[in-house]
């Protein structure tokens, strides 16, 4: 989760409710004027979702509509209805701590705690949102007119020393998991980090392997190269990239070279298509200031909120903090498109974890993909794949390969 917040602009009358929300107790589907019809007839799914980092925030509420100028935030129910998103993977990120016994107590209570709040917004909005853990259960809450929230975990640091605690997550229904983050820990290395083990270390072998016998997706997304190049290898399933990119579009640590992401699809593996990481950010004191900021928002009152989304909004008025462009995300998807072929390509945006460019600041935009992709000279059933069925694909591999 990179927190890589900017101002976005206002959506206008046209956002409106499209449905009478309350307490969500009924199904939230797009009619067809919505937006694209063809884009709502899509099993729309982001793999990689960091809402979750709102769910504890004073006052923010999924159901209400929301706006990143308003309160830095990208994804509720009214704009995933907008934008046709079915759902995705919500994500159980923890941020990188010290290497120490009490540190990982917390950050196992940290974790525990994330999990019980997206449980906690599920059961609260039983008629929009449904807990999933198959690509079955999946396509039936969507068909049921329910959004589908599958989990995951963003750096298995809070399991400690052991890879026990990976069972523990399975059963509260967690069905895909990330090695690290940004910075180096006890199963491998980081690509944004100084090497320590040269790709996994011997715990982080033994995490694959735990991974593929509970049937779970190996996300190899902040993982170094070599720890990429070990996992790809050691894998029984094919694993995935959830929120990566190119380097061919942007030479920068987090994404990954054309050659690598040809080995990923030739066993079968998928990378989903970030919108971070296409371009240098400003990375002025002033900005560096309120990043940190930012981090706190689950501390501040809502009156506090709204006073830095209004900061942030000035600040990028005055000095913006990113400058990469719809048409440069449309590129780096493209270009792996053309590299590895509609079957292993998807979307996973990053949305409330950095993700967002210029005209396409929330997820009320995603439409604009599916209608760049038919310009494109993609067929149906290609953009079908892209949005959801290469990662469903990869879901149903890891459970299959567990079963065997």
């Amino acid at each position: 989760m990179a927190r890589r917040l900017f101002r976005f602009a206002q959506h206008g009358a046209a956002a409106a409710m499209l449905v009478a929300l309350g307490a969500c107790s009924g199904p939230l589907r797009p009619s067809q004027g919505s937006a694209d019809s063809f884009h709502n007839q899509l099993l729309v799914l982001d793999s990689h979702l960091d809402t979750p980092v709102h769910f504890g925030r004073p006052g923010w509420n999924i159901a209400d509509r929301h706006s990143f100028t308003d309160d830095l935030s990208q994804v509720d129910l009214p704009r995933m209805v907008d934008g046709g998103l079915d759902g995705g993977f919500f994500v159980i990120f923890t941020p990188q701590g010290p290497l120490t016994s009490d540190a990982y107590t917390k950050a196992h209570i940290f974790a525990l705690k994330r999990a019980s709040e997206i449980r906690q917004v599920v059961q609260r909005h039983p008629g929009a949102l449904a807990l999933v853990t198959t690509p079955a259960e999946a396509r039936q809450a969507a068909a049921d007119g329910r959004r589908v929230v599958f989990q995951s975990i963003e750096n298995s640091y809070p399991l400690g020393t052991s890879t026990a605690a990976l069972e523990d997550f399975y059963d509260r229904g967690v069905r895909m998991a990330s090695p690290v983050h940004s910075r180096n820990n006890q199963f491998a290395d980081s690509t944004t980090d100084t090497p320590q083990w040269h790709g996994l270390s011997p715990l982080g072998r033994e995490w694959v392997a735990e991974m593929n016998r509970l049937g779970m997706v190996i996300d190899a997304s902040h993982a170094s190269d070599a720890a990429f190049d070990q996992m790809l290898a050691l894998s029984r399933a094919p694993i995935i990239l959830s929120h990566s990119g190119p380097k061919a579009v942007f030479d920068h640590p987090r994404n990954i070279d054309d050659a690598r992401l040809t080995a990923l699809a030739a066993k079968g593996g998928v990378i989903q298509i970030n919108s971070v990481f296409l371009a240098p950010t400003n990375q002025s004191a002033a900005w560096q200031a309120l990043l940190d900021e930012q981090r706190n928002l689950n501390a501040m009152t809502p009156a506090e909120q709204k006073a830095l989304a209004r900061r942030t909004a000035a600040e990028e008025s005055r000095d913006p903090y990113i400058t990469a462009t719809f048409e440069l995300f449309m590129a780096s998807l493209l270009h792996t498109l053309k590299l590895v072929g509609p079957d292993h390509v998807g979307i996973g945006a990053d949305w409330d974890g950095g993700g967002g460019v210029r005209g396409m600041e929330d997820v009320a935009a995603l439409p604009r993909i599916t209608e760049r992709l038919k310009a494109a000279g993609y067929s149906d059933a290609d953009i079908a794949k892209i949005w959801s069925g290469n990662l469903l694909r990869v879901v149903q591999a890891a459970q299959d390969a567990a079963a065997r």
